[in-house]
């Protein structure tokens, strides 16, 4: 156990740290499922909203901090290979 006051607030920045992280990450999660989901049902106009919706989120944790850019348009990126893998033909 923490003895002083400065191991005792860093514990208390720790645990804030953990469960900010943990929620971006379930988030971040979600999103992609919710675009393979899509994909797997081969539902194309589906997984376009959900992609979008994920491009969209996935920006705006670039501009807060929580992802760095470059694993952010990778993530996007293949996501939006498995969208296109079902488009149907012109």
């Amino acid at each position: 156990m923490a003895n002083n006051k400065s191991a005792l607030k860093r514990i208390r920045q720790t645990k804030k740290r953990t469960e900010r992280n943990r929620y971006f990450r379930t988030r971040i999660k979600t999103i992609t499922k919710k675009v393979e989901s899509a994909v797997a049902e081969g539902n194309y106009e589906a997984a376009l909203e959900a992609w979008k919706e994920a491009n969209k989120k996935f920006q705006g944790y670039i501009n807060k901090g929580i992802l760095k850019k470059n694993t952010a348009r990778r993530k996007i990126s293949r996501l939006h290979h498995l969208v296109k893998s079902i488009e149907p033909s012109a």
